[in-house]
Protein backbone atom coordinates (compact mmCIF):
# COMPACT_ATOMS: atom_id res chain seq x y z
CA UNK A 1 0.00 0.00 0.00
CA UNK A 2 1.24 3.45 -0.95
CA UNK A 3 1.56 6.14 1.75
CA UNK A 4 -0.79 9.13 1.51
CA UNK A 5 0.37 12.71 2.00
CA UNK A 6 -2.37 14.26 4.12
CA UNK A 7 -1.33 17.82 3.22
CA UNK A 8 -1.89 17.09 -0.46
CA UNK A 9 -5.27 15.53 0.26
CA UNK A 10 -6.31 18.54 2.34
CA UNK A 11 -5.19 21.01 -0.33
CA UNK A 12 -6.95 19.08 -3.10
CA UNK A 13 -10.16 19.13 -1.06
CA UNK A 14 -9.86 22.91 -0.51
CA UNK A 15 -9.22 23.49 -4.23
CA UNK A 16 -12.29 21.46 -5.16
CA UNK A 17 -14.44 23.44 -2.71
CA UNK A 18 -13.14 26.77 -4.03
CA UNK A 19 -13.82 25.71 -7.61
CA UNK A 20 -17.35 24.62 -6.74
CA UNK A 21 -18.01 27.94 -5.02
CA UNK A 22 -16.58 29.86 -8.01
CA UNK A 23 -18.79 27.91 -10.41
CA UNK A 24 -21.87 28.71 -8.32
CA UNK A 25 -20.96 32.40 -8.25
CA UNK A 26 -20.38 32.43 -12.00
CA UNK A 27 -23.87 31.05 -12.56
CA UNK A 28 -25.39 33.31 -9.94
CA UNK A 29 -23.86 36.57 -11.11
CA UNK A 30 -24.10 35.88 -14.80
CA UNK A 31 -22.04 37.41 -17.50
CA UNK A 32 -18.46 38.46 -18.05
CA UNK A 33 -17.38 42.07 -18.27
CA UNK A 34 -16.93 41.74 -22.04
CA UNK A 35 -20.53 40.54 -22.43
CA UNK A 36 -21.85 43.45 -20.34
CA UNK A 37 -19.82 45.97 -22.36
CA UNK A 38 -21.07 44.47 -25.61
CA UNK A 39 -24.69 44.72 -24.47
CA UNK A 40 -24.31 48.35 -23.41
CA UNK A 41 -22.61 49.23 -26.70
CA UNK A 42 -25.39 47.57 -28.69
CA UNK A 43 -28.12 49.31 -26.70
CA UNK A 44 -26.39 52.69 -27.09
CA UNK A 45 -26.10 52.07 -30.82
CA UNK A 46 -29.79 51.15 -31.05
CA UNK A 47 -30.81 54.28 -29.10
CA UNK A 48 -28.69 56.47 -31.35
CA UNK A 49 -30.28 54.90 -34.42
CA UNK A 50 -33.79 55.48 -33.05
CA UNK A 51 -32.93 59.10 -32.26
CA UNK A 52 -31.77 59.58 -35.85
CA UNK A 53 -35.02 58.19 -37.20
CA UNK A 54 -37.25 60.08 -34.79
CA UNK A 55 -39.65 62.58 -36.36
CA UNK A 56 -40.45 65.55 -34.17
CA UNK A 57 -43.43 67.84 -34.70
CA UNK A 58 -43.02 71.51 -34.05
Amino acid sequence: MKPVNLNQVRKEKERAQKKARADLNAVKHGRTKAQRLLDTAQSDQAKARLDQLKFEDE
